[in-house]
């Protein structure tokens, strides 16, 4: 859920005040309005990205997810891109739009001539998740909110069945998902059913806002979770009506899983060669060596493994990792109980990072020194930022997802998580690229980027707290390597899955058995959180090394850069040059910071 940026013009900068340094107010191109024109569309077409970004005219409206409304996004894409090849750039900020959304744009229809839509289901990034998450975002503070939430709400069903005839035509063309993916996302599709089902519940939330906390955001509501005082009877029909019709869309989207889909679903997990690299390219921004990422990915892990194991000394002389991590958890000054505290623990830690390091580290602009710490709506585990809205009327939010009757948490295994979603991670890379409008138009700012550019600034992010001396404590410290262990062992098991790599052991080759036996022994965590990991990776191929490959590029580009600048050399300002570039794929950062 991100992405970010960097310009290449910003002057380097010594001083140690809080604010952005002043711009100049760049006159757009018309290659920027192209890149404006395709925002529109997709809002247009795609009404949950408009949700994302802020642009709320098309919050009452779904996707069209058939065969018929994938076509129509196509033949918008070939039309952009027409005009965007027509276009000669004008300054060095054309160049960097020109290659990032030319980019984007080929990629959207090499996806689509590999067929991908027609097998679009996994347990995390796909339609089914994104037409019930939608609601997380959504505006309601005022009766007018609730009005458009309750229209939204009505077309689910449509939403759906659109969907279910995508699907459906993958299965008349052979082209299915996983049988793992269906079986686990029918059992997410039902959690949506019935009157204690997600929908349900958020209308109760809205006709009854002093009775709890709002589901959308439990514990500490931020502003957008507050319904008004009271709704209009007529207007709680309606919202009832609404969640009837989306629970009844979800009931007809799990027999369609079971009945139709399971069935036709493919045995395999692994995607092969091919559509890997494919995949990887769209996550990355850049092409890489598979084999040779795969082998820097197994000395990646051994290097992390061996780095715990020091450090594990440092808390408990003699002590193996296991033992260090008993000994942390058995230190009661390091828990936090209850998602009350959580909340405020991350809340305090956060404005704690921000005050300090827009005075010795960063420039951050007034704009984003807020950002809301949340607990999410959901109980899958997960914790993600959502960039906040172009205008700032919905700050940058970070969202945590605590399973079910999990009540106790680490503050060790969970401070590099703040700096990973907040600052100096996702808050300050995505909002300092929604701060920069002067220079970059609402694709830049907004939508434009990749996963392994996003998270990979944030993995770069936690090693350049370590640097900075906020993990000086040994167990802050090995939480974060904890975090960088998971993040390299899934480079070796997602390449090693989904290209039937030879499996380590010598026994054989990668499957989801091994997967599942392979990060128990790498990550210490709940054994439900392992599982939806594997099987998160096995349904979402390329993704999840890109996290480790951003940061390897990342910190190279760095070097690089340090290395040309010799002495002039100034963190502040390349970080800086680097983040005002806006959100971009991995080849277009480095060949723009190569300037």
């Amino acid at each position: 859920m991100i992405d970010s940026t960097g310009s290449e013009t910003s002057s380097p900068s010594n001083h140690s005040g809080d604010t952005h340094p002043a711009t100049a107010r760049r006159t757009p191109t018309p290659i920027d309005a192209i890149a404006e024109r395709w925002v529109d569309t997709l809002v247009r077409l795609q009404p949950a990205v408009g949700t994302y970004i802020g642009h709320n005219e098309a919050n009452d409206r779904y996707a069209d997810y058939s065969p018929a409304g994938h076509e129509q996004l196509l033949g918008e894409v070939r039309s952009t891109l027409r005009e965007l090849e027509n276009e000669k750039p004008l300054d060095d900020v054309d160049v960097v739009t020109l290659a990032d959304l030319g980019s984007s744009l080929r990629l959207t229809l090499e996806s689509a001539e590999a067929r991908l839509q027609l097998r679009d289901l996994n347990v995390i990034e796909s339609p089914s998740q994104e037409i019930r998450e939608v609601y997380d975002l959504m505006p309601t503070e005022t009766v007018d909110d609730w009005e458009v939430a309750a229209t939204r709400l009505s077309n689910v069903g449509i939403a759906l069945d659109g969907y279910i005839d995508t699907l459906r035509e993958g299965i008349r063309e052979g082209i299915t998902p996983a049988r793992r993916q269906v079986r686990e996302v029918l059992a997410q599709a039902k959690k949506n059913v019935g009157e204690d089902g997600f929908f349900y519940n958020l209308v109760r939330s809205a006709a009854n806002p002093d009775s709890s906390a709002s589901p959308l955001i439990p514990g500490e509501p931020g502003p957008e979770a507050q319904a008004p005082d009271a709704l209009p009877d007529s207007l709680v029909r309606q919202l009832t009506h609404g969640a009837e019709v989306a629970s009844a869309a979800y009931d007809r989207f799990a027999e369609f899983l079971t009945q139709e889909l399971m069935p036709a679903a493919t045995e395999h997990d692994g995607v092969g060669r091919e559509m890997y690299a494919l995949e990887s390219r769209k996550f990355l921004g850049a092409t890489i060596d598979l084999d040779e990422t795969y082998e820097w990915g197994v000395d990646e892990l051994a290097r992390m493994v061996a780095e715990q194991e020091s450090i594990a000394r440092e808390i408990l002389p003699g002590a193996t990792v296991l033992e260090a991590i008993a000994h942390l958890d058995a230190d009661t000054s390091r828990k936090l109980h209850g998602t009350d505290a959580l909340q405020r623990w991350m809340q305090e830690t956060s404005n704690k990072a921000v005050a300090e390091l827009s005075v010795s580290q960063f420039d951050i602009p007034d704009e984003i020194k807020t950002l809301e710490c949340l607990i999410a709506p959901t109980n899958e585990g997960g914790i993600y930022y959502t960039g906040p809205t172009d205008d700032f009327s919905r700050p940058g939010r970070m969202w945590w997802s605590v399973p079910e009757g999990v009540t106790e948490f680490d503050t060790w295994r969970e401070l590099t998580t703040v700096f990973h979603e907040g600052v100096p991670g996702h808050h300050l890379q995505i909002g300092q690229a929604v701060v920069n409008r002067d220079k970059l138009n609402t694709w830049r700012r907004q939508l434009a980027g990749t996963s392994g550019h996003a998270e990979g600034w944030a993995l770069y992010a936690e090693r350049l707290m370590q640097e900075l001396g906020y993990l000086d404590d040994p167990a802050d410290r090995l939480g974060m390597l904890d975090g960088q262990r998971l993040r390299a062992a899934r480079v070796v098991l997602d390449i090693g899955v989904h290209l039937g790599k030879p499996r380590l052991d010598g026994t054989g080759v990668w499957d989801a058995a091994y997967a599942l036996d392979f990060l128990r022994k790498n990550v210490n965590m709940n054994d439900g959180f392992v599982r939806f990991e594997v099987n998160r990776y096995l349904g979402w191929p390329g993704q999840a090394p890109s996290y480790k490959v951003g940061q390897r590029i990342w910190e190279q580009l760095r070097a690089d850069y340090r290395a040309k600048q010799g002495a002039s050399f100034d963190m502040r300002e390349f970080h800086r040059r680097a983040l005002d570039l806006g959100g971009v794929g991995l080849d277009t950062l480095v060949s723009a910071l190569a300037k």
